[in-house]
């Protein structure tokens, strides 16, 4: 694929690229600046350095590595031109070197990067800024970079430091860690509890698979400085940090005249036990109310809607298993005894039906069929995203692929997995096309069970096998986990 028409002649015709969610936050902080001093994708020596010591190979103290994943067949290329994914041109990589990653064994590009245009895509964009867009502070300046809404405790320990430095406060809210909007939403919600002239200024740092607490905090300072900080609130201090960190001292909800303050403040039998994220996730999953001397009710407000009790939220039940195993069968019986009970908006995807219409074209190659689960998995989290029920039952053999539609559904709601482990022996039996016997004679090829591979899944939170259940019991099997789960009310 080649440049869009739109760009210069220069460019026209080079390949193009829309790098993964992790790789495109990094490409607009390295354009905006805010990664200096980077100019471009790490090359395999500086990744190196910087997982095993903390530096670029020039000594610079780095905390993460800053790599861009490309398909192998863009590393013959000297420049490619980098897009959203809605195909903006954002940028030019000049390709300094393409190396493979000795772990996972992906290619990967390195270079500096030419900007083309900003990016201009995402909620709440219109507060974006590029640090040369924040005005300078007139004195000390305290950050506070957070994946998290901001409670009373926090509130108030935050104030307190604020006030202790004599600082101005800059709260960064950190995306791409899922619930983007509410969490942007739920910090703009308490700025009035924030002291004079607090900023609010959202930065797409991307959550690394793999990342200690320690560096977490390093590149957190590293933003924050970019921003003009002078200091960074967190929960722990570590060495090298761009900008000193300053850890709050321990606060507690004092019982008896009901307000958070500091511990040292408090009777040690006023003090009343934290909410914990465990306690807190339960209320949500519940649909009770999350109590006021914890949280405003406006952030209160913004954790129910990223958290809908579960017998609201949207679900993707996905079963996996041979061919003839069952899992049609069951995956109908479900969808319609969803349908019977009522309260959720049910969509069957069966694996025949998806083939002839959404996958249509599609050989079995594995390549294919990768390609035909993650169209499975699109859909089921677009659906779970909007709150629905999606039901899947595709054959889907390969780990990494249901991995793959895991995180895409779970970053949307909840996700459930059935593995249908019906013997061999059994779906052979059961094979009324005469699929099996004619994968025995050679004549299919790539069959999974016979010249193919099934991964049985071992994450698969229920299993049925239906040689040794009526289709009714294995559907009561999947309503009475659902049930228990709290996805479904009991009759």
């Amino acid at each position: 694929m080649t440049a869009e028409a739109g760009l210069p002649d220069t460019l026209r015709d080079l390949p193009v690229w829309t790098p993964d969610a992790v790789a495109l936050a990094d490409l607009e902080l390295l354009l905006a600046g805010v990664y200096r001093p980077l100019t471009g994708f790490l090359g395999s020596f500086d990744a190196a350095m910087v997982i095993g010591g903390g530096r670029l190979a020039d000594g610079t103290p780095w905390p993460v590595p800053v790599t861009l994943p490309v398909p192998k067949d863009l590393t013959a290329h000297d420049r490619v031109v980098l897009q959203d994914p809605e195909g903006v041109p954002l940028a030019v990589l000049d390709v300094a070197e393409a190396w493979q990653d000795p772990t996972s064994q992906g290619w990967r590009l390195a270079g500096p990067l030419t900007a083309l245009r900003a990016p201009a895509h995402g909620p709440f964009h219109r507060l974006r800024r590029r640090p040369d867009e924040v005005p300078a502070a007139d004195g000390p300046l305290l950050a506070v970079a957070t994946r998290e809404p901001l409670h009373r405790k926090q509130l108030g320990q935050l104030r307190q430091v604020a006030e202790r430095l004599g600082a101005r406060v800059l709260v960064l809210p950190l995306l791409g860690g899922g619930h983007d909007e509410s969490l942007v939403r739920a910090l703009l919600a308490v700025r009035r509890e924030l002291p004079d002239g607090a900023q609010v200024v959202p930065v797409p740092l991307p959550v690394r698979e793999g990342d200690d607490p320690a560096r977490d905090v390093l590149i957190r300072a590293h933003v924050a400085a970019a921003y003009g900080a002078t200091h960074l609130l967190a929960d722990e201090e570590v060495e090298g940090t761009a900008i000193p960190v300053v850890v709050p001292e321990p606060w507690a909800y004092d019982a008896d005249v009901e307000v958070w303050r500091p511990v040292a403040r408090i009777e040690p039998d006023h003090v009343q036990a934290e909410l914990t994220a465990e306690r807190l996730g339960a209320l949500l999953d519940a649909g009770e109310p999350v109590p006021d001397w914890f949280t405003p009710p406006a952030v209160a407000a913004e954790l129910a809607r990223a958290r809908p009790p579960k017998h609201s939220r949207g679900l993707t039940v996905f079963f996996t298993g041979l061919s003839g195993s069952g899992k049609s069968t069951v995956a109908r019986g479900l969808a319609d005894a969803l349908v019977e009970r009522g309260g959720r908006t049910v969509t069957l995807l069966d694996g025949d039906v998806v083939r002839r219409l959404l996958s249509a074209g599609l050989t079995f190659s594995r390549a294919d069929r990768d390609l035909n689960i993650r169209r499975i998995g699109y859909v089921a989290a677009e659906i779970t995203r909007h709150g629905g029920v999606a039901i899947c039952a595709p054959i889907a053999p390969y780990a990494a692929t249901r991995a793959e539609v895991r995180r895409m559904v779970s970053a949307a709601g909840d996700f459930v997995l059935v593995h249908v482990a019906t013997p061999l022996e059994e779906c052979e039996r059961r094979d009324r096309k005469g699929l099996y016997a004619k994968a025995r004679a050679g004549l299919i090829p790539e069959f999974t069970g016979i010249s193919d591979p099934y991964e049985a899944p071992d994450d698969a939170d229920l299993v049925l096998d239906t040689s040794a259940l009526e289709p009714d019991e294995a559907v009561d099997r999947v309503l009475d986990l659902l049930v228990s789960g709290g996805w479904v009310r009991s009759e």
